[in-house]
């Protein structure tokens, strides 16, 4: 190879990753190409392959385990047959996408009542979904990579205890265990807050939206830089990622056209060292408008 191609070849493998300073500390993120959907409450989404086929998502988040605590459990796939989960699960990991089940959302019944409590529910998820072994397992063998909090409701105690509890997991097991979180934009997140003070937690989806002190839009772009500025740095050990609706009807507010996301909203976060992506809610929203096939090569 000639060595002018050779230099060009070279120079393109570093734009928009990660650089360094010439004191050698990470500055900046830029472009990672990844996005994180989730995926599992309508059956016109489509299947999790389908998902996965389509080559946008790095991270596809099963959602939700709606209840859980005191002993009693409930996962919620409306629509979707579980027994066709699991060998779907397996078809993504093989093209390197990690698959994750979400607990909590806004709907449902779930809170830990003490540290016991956290420590069963973390048993449950280890036996039914992740390394364990159970008769009643949901997805059969399939091993789901990790898990992730959605914690919108009830208690805020003890989730601290339950990150810990799974984290301990990828100690015993012969594979990571994958601990990520949603919380609400405006911090410290009420529910989640202690739990991301371990520092335990590997990506943080934080949801811009459906919280306007916080949101991106032309009149808050201070307010918004602030927020995730705080977010970024308080988590210096996670990777952060922009959560937002891929659809106006996806939430309340905080949509952010995807012209605006690439041109004005992208190169503040991107500045971020622990800047890990985007998040979209949900598959369902995404196929409707194409806002991954969008954005995808900017983020």
């Amino acid at each position: 190879m000639a060595m002018g191609k050779m230099a060009t070849l070279l120079a393109l493998a570093v734009t928009f990753c990660v650089l360094l300073s010439s004191s050698g500390t990470v500055v900046a993120a830029g472009k990672t190409g990844r996005i994180t959907v989730y995926w599992g409450q309508t059956a016109s989404e489509g299947s999790l392959r389908k998902a996965c086929e389509s080559n946008l998502y790095s991270t596809v988040i099963i959602s939700f385990l709606t209840n859980f605590g005191g002993g009693k459990y409930k996962l919620n796939l409306a629509g979707h047959s579980w027994s066709a989960v699991g060998p779907d699960v397996k078809y993504c990991q093989s093209k390197n996408i990690l698959v994750l089940l979400a607990i909590g959302g806004g709907i449902g019944k779930y809170s830990l009542a003490s540290k016991a409590d956290a420590k069963a529910v973390a048993d449950h998820l280890w036996d039914l979904y992740l390394g364990g072994r159970s008769k009643s397992r949901p997805f059969g063998n399939a091993v789901l990579d990790g898990i992730d909090f959605d914690i919108e409701l009830g208690s805020n105690k003890h989730y601290d205890d339950l990150a810990r509890y799974l984290k301990d997991y990828s100690k015993k097991g012969k594979r990571k265990v994958w601990i990520t979180a949603a919380p609400q934009c405006p911090f410290p997140d009420r529910m989640l807050g202690e739990a991301l003070r371990t520092g335990l937690f590997d990506r943080v989806h934080v949801q811009f939206y459906n919280n306007p002190v916080c949101s991106y839009r032309a009149g808050n772009v201070a307010g918004f830089t602030r927020a995730w500025k705080k977010w970024t740095s308080s988590l210096p050990k996670s990777s952060v990622y922009l959560g937002l609706p891929a659809a106006p009807r996806a939430a309340g507010s905080g949509y952010v056209k995807p012209a605006t996301l690439t041109s004005k909203v992208l190169p503040i976060v991107q500045r971020s060292k622990n800047y890990g992506g985007i998040m979209l809610w949900s598959r369902y929203w995404d196929l409707q408008t194409g806002y991954s096939k969008a954005v995808k090569r900017a983020v």
